[in-house]
């Protein structure tokens, strides 16, 4: 019987292959799953704030604990149901740039229009569910929005930008588990821990908070649009470098560096020889 998981090194092969397919999507492909990745990251984390705002203060553990449970729910629904999501494709497009299956040029396009799709979602999930639903108008849920809100614009721009590479070393973990895994059930167990790990330490995450921070204003934080902005450019920084250097490129060197360069050898070898090609 053969296993229903892949090895590492399989793994990394079938993530610089999406990476690669990724790089090649149409604008309005990117757009629409992007939008799709946005609103279920957005769900995933009105789902947390439904279910941890009226857990008292005190039992900030808990709260974390049944936070971390929940929210990931969205990057199952991303890698199962299908979606572009920033934040795994700082993974799969950068390895596939270091296996030069594609060019820069491909992960700036894919990356531009997976953020422009994910925010869009993000948004509608915050306003449309989050205030004309009023899943977050009223007490406890609209105080506990406005105080993730405050925290997370007023963590500081170092700060952002180093609790966001924890958060997306274990997200790009959890997708590249996903990857390994060949049935749903696996995928989901493989998505679940890393993320239930980085939501109760409290990483910051460029997507999730692309609704927590504009459902917060939506109902009354007291933060600007510009620290938004400010806080969104420190994670996408931060989360660009724990999906890239942790994940991608640290994957890289460990299983593909010397494949391909054994393979480029082999390849001179017959050249020299006059073997066939």
């Amino acid at each position: 019987m053969s296993n229903n998981f892949l090895a590492p090194e399989e793994i990394a092969a079938v993530a610089a292959k999406s990476g690669e397919d990724k790089a090649k999507y149409s604008v309005v492909k990117l757009l629409v799953l992007g939008f799709l990745a946005g609103a279920f990251i957005a769900l995933g984390a009105l789902f947390d704030i439904r279910v941890t705002a009226s857990i008292p203060a005190q039992w900030v553990s808990i709260k974390n604990l049944v936070g971390g449970a929940v929210f990931p729910v969205g990057l199952m629904l991303v890698v199962v149901a299908g979606g572009e999501l920033l934040t795994g494709n700082m993974m799969t497009l950068p390895l596939a740039l270091h296996e030069r299956r594609i060019r820069i040029t491909g992960l700036i396009y894919n990356w531009v229009w997976v953020l422009v799709g994910n925010l869009v979602g993000s948004l509608f999930v915050a306003y449309f569910f989050g205030v004309v639903a009023k899943m977050l108008t009223d007490t406890p849920y609209k105080e506990a929005t406005i105080a993730i809100a405050v925290s997370k614009a007023g963590l500081g721009f170092g700060p952002t930008i180093i609790s966001a590479i924890g958060c997306n070393w274990l997200v790009c973990l959890a997708v590249w588990m996903a990857l390994g895994s060949k049935d749903i059930v696996g995928k989901l167990f493989a998505i679940w821990f890393p993320v239930m790990a980085f939501v109760a330490i409290g990483f910051q995450h460029v997507v999730a908070n692309m609704f927590f921070i504009p459902a917060g204003i939506f109902v009354g934080a007291p933060v600007s649009w510009g620290s938004a902005i400010v806080e969104w450019i420190a994670a996408f920084i931060g989360n660009a470098i724990g999906g890239w250097l942790f994940v991608a490129f640290a994957y890289y060197v460990a299983y593909r560096r010397n494949r391909l360069k054994d393979s480029a050898a082999g390849v001179a070898e017959q050249s020299e020889t006059g073997a066939p090609l």
